[in-house]
């Protein structure tokens, strides 16, 4: 399986990046891809932009343990993410997310595991510049929701 994880402040081809994640496997019968963008509005206030750091190589290896687990559920040909770091402005590209397995359902899931994980267990740190100033954001109950899915244990029969 090929995997690749890249923090990078350069923006990313969409196109290219998942042409060269298909590229010479037969087997490979679905791509599934997430693209997340600076949103111009965040809780109520308005975002002129938004700058986002890290801890370089602790971040990649975090990223790299999520697509690991990833690979463990599902049969994955490959496996791509894409973080940018540095300051953004609306409507620019955040981060890629794109898994190729032999179907679809594999796909998706992957690809849904890996973005939930993304969002609330890689060390990123975002902070929104607004009206009202600069301001650190927290992680979204809603994301710690879509988490729990993944880590939620099965009724007893």
């Amino acid at each position: 399986m090929s995997t690749s994880v890249r923090v990078q402040q350069a923006d990313f081809d969409l196109s290219q990046e998942i042409a060269q994640l298909r590229a010479g496997n037969p087997k490979v019968g679905a791509v599934v891809g997430f693209v997340g963008t600076v949103r111009d509005m965040n809780e109520g206030l308005d975002v002129a932009a938004m700058e986002l750091e890290h801890y370089p190589g602790m971040t990649e290896k975090s990223i790299e343990a999520i697509v690991e687990q990833a690979r463990g559920r599902w049969p994955l040909s490959g496996a791509l993410v894409i973080h940018r770091v540095g300051p953004l402005l609306p409507q620019e590209q955040i981060v890629l997310v794109a898994v190729s397995s032999a179907h679809r359902g594999e796909a998706f899931a992957a690809c849904e595991f890996i973005i939930d994980y993304l969002k609330t267990e890689a060390p990123f740190w975002k902070k929104e510049d607004t009206p009202e100033g600069a301001r650190w954001v927290d992680a979204r109950d809603s994301d710690e929701t879509a988490l729990d899915k993944w880590t939620a244990k099965a009724p007893a029969i």
